[in-house]
């Protein structure tokens, strides 16, 4: 008989720009899938210098639940430093990175927990079943660098920029990250294994979004991204051991 597994603490990281559509919708079921799935919890937003009512409605949020943390950037950093800041922060045994437009039904922690035990893995890397509601450019675009860093760094994750990544604690510790853009997933991923975390993938329903600005595929994200891999690119390929 498999002995009764005790619910995890999960800190739930949520790098925030202007999403006043969605960031109450976010803590919403955020806050139903920990109170289902962790023992402790909390949730750590970081606004990155939003210029609306997005940091407002988490104050708000806040008066009504004070697991709920709002950290808040003085100037614009983009996506990399957010998650930086907020992996700094976070204080619970597993930590979960994802966006505020839900991409995912942030349900989906209870198979991720469950398959993080019955894998032993130390990384749960969310990958979409279908991308292809996300329109063709974004599809393609995704396909490529997919493909790009497989090549570059002889890792097979299907979905590297997807948001939904769960890591235990020590990943985060071991590993140190350097990106200020949305390189910082591919850093993760590639760092983890390099110093020999286990990394496991689950697929998940994907829902693009349809509230608030996506700012994560303009071309001048895509130009960071190519810059800070040229720059980090010796770093990201030392092996090292834990």
């Amino acid at each position: 008989m498999i002995p009764a597994v005790q619910k995890p603490t999960i800190s739930i990281v949520i790098p925030m720009f202007n999403e006043e559509a969605n960031i109450e919708h976010a803590i919403h079921y955020a806050v139903a899938a920990l109170e289902e799935h962790a023992r402790d919890y909390e949730i750590v937003i970081v606004d990155d210098a939003s210029t609306d009512q997005s940091p407002e409605l988490v104050r708000r949020a806040i008066d009504g639940n004070p697991k709920i943390r709002l950290i808040t950037h003085d100037f614009n950093q983009k996506l990399g430093a957010s998650l930086r800041t907020g992996f700094a922060a976070a204080k619970h045994e597993l930590i979960l990175y994802m966006d505020a437009d839900l991409p995912f039904d942030p349900d989906v922690l209870g198979r991720a927990i469950r398959a993080m035990h019955l894998t032993r893995a130390d990384v749960i890397s969310g990958y979409r079943f279908d991308r292809t509601t996300e329109g063709v450019k974004r599809t393609i675009y995704t396909i490529l660098y997919n493909w790009l860093i497989r090549i570059l760094f002889g890792i097979s994750v299907r979905d590297v920029n997807f948001s939904f990544k769960l890591m235990r604690r020590q990943v985060l510790e071991a590993v140190q990250l350097r990106s200020e853009g949305s390189l910082i997933d591919a850093e993760l991923i590639v760092k983890a294994r390099n110093r020999g975390f286990v990394i496991q993938q689950i697929g998940l329903d994907y829902f693009p979004r349809v509230m608030g600005t996506s700012h994560l595929s303009s071309p001048t994200v895509i130009v960071k991204i190519f810059r800070e891999l040229f720059t980090l690119y010796v770093d990201m390929k030392k092996r090292m051991s834990r």
